[in-house]
């Protein structure tokens, strides 16, 4: 029989001794699978079914000194016991916000599948890392499988590509891989040698791009923003003026970045011509299609895309519209010649042998600026598999005609005012209380406006009723960005949203 041991542990500063015995281990495993089996149940009923389910709240909304006290967030030193820990799993169930629940239209996330669910269970239960094939078989060989057909979708026979920790970090990986194309020394030598670089997006692009030329020294003045016509979308002549007018103050252009899906309007960037520009003075094209990627499955709206196989990378989040869960995104490269990791390699030998039994090509993990990569590939592998393209085409689909239907009842009913007609799923509108109608010409009637939406929001997050968010764009005060793509989402749900901001807003 093994001998116990004296492990010295640190209690609150006094020095005590714990007795166990070797053979034994450390954690009670039969106690651990109880509370895991019994969390499961908690997820399954408050989360999946009463969190999917309209006759219950999408949030139970309170203050953060009494949350933390009911949560009772509290670090200790020594465990709590079975039931006390369960109920603080049914806690944080209870007051989180049900992302899941069909009248969560506040992000471009929500809603369930159930089979990209299953597979973010079996990732967290396999809990592998993605860089090298020794320790995920599996999971290199399936995200090889994903990207590339995600890649057919674009319109690439071949090509790169990588799971990033979010569009945001897409969008800079396609920076990085579009200043190092252009100067391979930046690498190993720094900025110092570089000349000023400029970015170009539009005045409506996500904010990561500028983040990123923050984040990887180019700087956030040298982001040059393209104008957009009264849709949101870029205008392609005022691309190619600011790229000439860069060059001839001294500049170097190396990268335009435009969008498929802008974050509040839903706008869909001209790719072709903007392809054009982009070929014209060589610049690396990189598509933010972190919202709007997904219309790609559809035969009917992909020609939102027109263009897209031009683009040399391409940034799409499938956990957005596809509902594959959060994260799931990922950057596509057209590139041919192994960018990504000559940019990004260390060569770290104690990962990267070159010696090994097996194709060192497997090992992807030096393509990635992570060391740690969770599995994200997982869940929309088994979805795909599971509903197929022709599942997603119809979810899309989907989503675009829940969106009419709102555009079309909202024209029905006084009061609702739409930013103008929606060209995605983000229907964008002003609510007119009626003390306001009929009193555009007042001079106070903008600031009263503005105040309007963070009202109705208040009080229907209060109410737990239901979520939408809201934003000033440049000029324009306070609007409402209802985004409707929950595969859970009827048309009662549209009407309800409908009824529920003439409820909370009628007496302004």
């Amino acid at each position: 029989m093994a001998k116990a041991v004296m492990a010295p542990v640190s209690l609150d500063g006094q020095e005590s001794h714990i007795l166990r015995d070797l053979n034994e281990p450390f954690v009670d495993q039969t106690e651990g699978q109880l509370f895991l089996n019994d969390t499961f149940k908690i997820i399954m009923e408050e989360v999946l079914c009463k969190g999917t389910d309209i006759k219950h709240k999408v949030c139970e909304w309170k203050e953060p000194e009494e949350l933390a006290l009911l949560l009772d967030l509290e670090l200790r030193a020594t465990g709590e016991p079975h039931h006390r820990l369960l109920q603080r799993v049914q806690d944080v169930a209870k007051y989180s916000i049900k992302t899941s629940h069909p009248r969560f239209m506040n992000q471009q996330f929500g809603g369930v599948d159930y089979h990209a669910l299953a597979g973010r269970f079996l990732t967290e239960a396999l809990n592998t890392n993605l860089f090298t094939y020794e320790v995920a078989p599996v999971f290199v060989l399936m995200e090889a499988e994903v990207l590339r057909g995600l890649r057919q979708l674009v319109g690439w026979t071949e090509g790169d590509g990588l799971f990033c920790p979010g569009g945001s970090a897409s969008n800079m990986y396609a920076m990085n891989l579009a200043r190092y194309q252009r100067f391979p020394e930046v690498k190993s030598q720094g900025l110092c040698g570089l000349p000023r670089l400029n970015i170009f997006t539009s005045s409506e692009s996500h904010y990561s791009v500028k983040k990123g030329a923050a984040f990887l020294g180019i700087g956030t003045d040298n982001v040059i923003v393209v104008e957009v016509d009264d849709r949101g979308r870029m205008i392609p002549d005022d691309l190619d003026k600011k790229i000439k007018l860069a060059k001839s103050q001294g500049a170097v252009p190396f990268l335009v970045s435009c969008t498929s899906g802008t974050t509040v309007r839903g706008a869909f960037d001209p790719l072709d011509c903007i392809a054009d520009v982009c070929e014209k003075h060589k610049l690396w094209m990189h598509v933010d299609a972190a919202w709007g990627g997904s219309v790609l499955f559809s035969k009917k709206h992909s020609h939102l895309m027109k263009g897209i196989s031009r683009a040399n990378s391409v940034a799409w989040n499938p956990h957005k519209m596809l509902v594959a869960g959060l994260q799931c995104s990922v950057l596509l490269l057209q590139d041919t010649m192994n960018l990504l990791r000559k940019c990004h390699s260390a060569n770290a030998t104690y990962l990267f042998q070159q010696d090994k039994f097996y194709d060192v090509n497997l090992d992807v993990g030096d393509k990635s600026v992570q060391c740690s990569r969770k599995v994200d590939c997982l869940k929309l592998w088994l979805m795909w598999k599971a509903v197929g393209s022709i599942g997603f085409a119809e979810r899309v689909d989907k989503a675009f005609t829940h969106a009419r239907y709102l555009v079309e009842q909202m024209k029905k009913r006084e009061g609702f005012c739409l930013l103008h007609e929606a060209e995605f799923v983000n229907v964008c509108f002003w609510f007119i209380p009626p003390s306001m109608r009929g009193k555009e010409g007042n001079a106070d009637y903008q600031d009263r406006l503005a105040k309007v939406a963070p009202v109705i929001k208040e009080r229907m997050m209060k109410q737990g009723t239901m979520m939408v968010g809201y934003q000033p764009l440049g000029n324009k005060v306070n609007f409402f960005r209802a985004v409707v793509f929950s595969p859970l989402l009827s048309q009662k749900d549209m009407d309800f949203f409908l009824d529920e901001i003439e409820r909370l807003g009628k007496d302004l």
